[in-house]
């Protein structure tokens, strides 16, 4: 097997399409609920993760265009893809986007944390965020592992494989709640189909016995924005407070009275007589 540099000659080889495949239909399930007016897939053009979604605007962004393969994956749909020079900036307004797909995006991003922040500005409050990644604890991150030893590289030796727990962490500091996550890919390291096929058995097995050693996890995610409490004094309304200080009615009657300012010397019994006799 020829030593594998980039990602896009990584997707152009046979494990890179068992890959697809498998992220084809786990994104099309994973797309197809989710509602709104915007949504965008970040970079790999060669899948079209937003097939099955609904939404009337669907937009590719990349930082290449796809390259045009006889059955390929990307031929898939009718759709537009943008170049963009920066995950990092996206062009897009704030609280505009229902939903965005990354599929292996944080991985190549020179700054993945600036990444997820674009993410979040871009986002409408509930809007929902899709991710797909290497998982390091695989098989196939364990074969990436030898190439600091000497080894070829299996998978692109530039990308940075970033663990699904440490996504959550990331995600939970910009307020996202991680809905559900997926692993699968759980084949080893082969280059070919004939031997891909031969290890089919194990997608089964692995979602039943290892489901967290699978080659690629899938994560969704929804933004949260807490609203607003205001802690303090509770204020009655104007109207209660009005009817509370109201004056209340007098009756009339014929019987009087007399009131004499008593000095406080004086005693109680002698005011009374001179009352009575006055």
């Amino acid at each position: 097997m020829q030593s594998i540099v980039t990602l896009s000659e990584f997707l152009a080889s046979p494990p890179g399409r068992y890959m697809l495949r498998w992220e084809q239909g786990h994104l099309d399930r994973a797309v197809a609920d989710v509602f709104g007016y915007h949504a965008v897939q970040l970079g790999v053009p060669q899948i079209d993760t937003l097939a099955e979604n609904r939404m009337p605007l669907r937009l590719c962004v990349s930082d290449h265009l796809p390259e045009d393969e006889p059955g390929g994956i990307a031929a898939r749909g009718n759709r537009r893809v943008e170049i963009v020079t920066r995950y990092e900036e996206l062009p897009f307004a704030s609280q505009s986007i229902d939903l965005v797909v990354m599929p292996h995006v944080l991985e190549i991003a020179e700054e993945p944390h600036q990444v997820l922040r674009e993410v979040d500005r871009v986002l409408v409050p509930e809007g929902q965020v899709i991710i797909t990644g290497f998982n390091p604890a695989s098989l196939w991150g364990m074969r990436q592992a030898f190439v600091r030893v000497g080894a070829r590289p299996f998978l692109p030796p530039d990308a940075q494989f970033i663990s699904l727990p440490r996504i959550k962490d990331w995600l939970k500091l910009l307020s996202f709640e991680a809905n559900r996550g997926r692993f699968g890919c759980y084949a080893p390291w082969a280059g070919s189909e004939g031997w891909l096929s031969r290890w089919a058995f194990m997608e089964k097995a692995g979602d039943r016995w290892w489901p967290f050693l699978g080659n690629i996890y899938l994560l969704t995610a929804v933004k949260r924005v807490r609203g607003m409490r205001l802690i303090g004094r509770v204020w009655r309304r104007v109207d209660e407070r009005r009817a509370a200080l109201a004056p209340a009615a007098t009756q009339r009657t014929t019987e009087g009275f007399t009131v004499r300012i008593v000095r406080p010397g004086d005693a109680a019994n002698d005011t009374a007589r001179d009352v009575a006799r006055g």
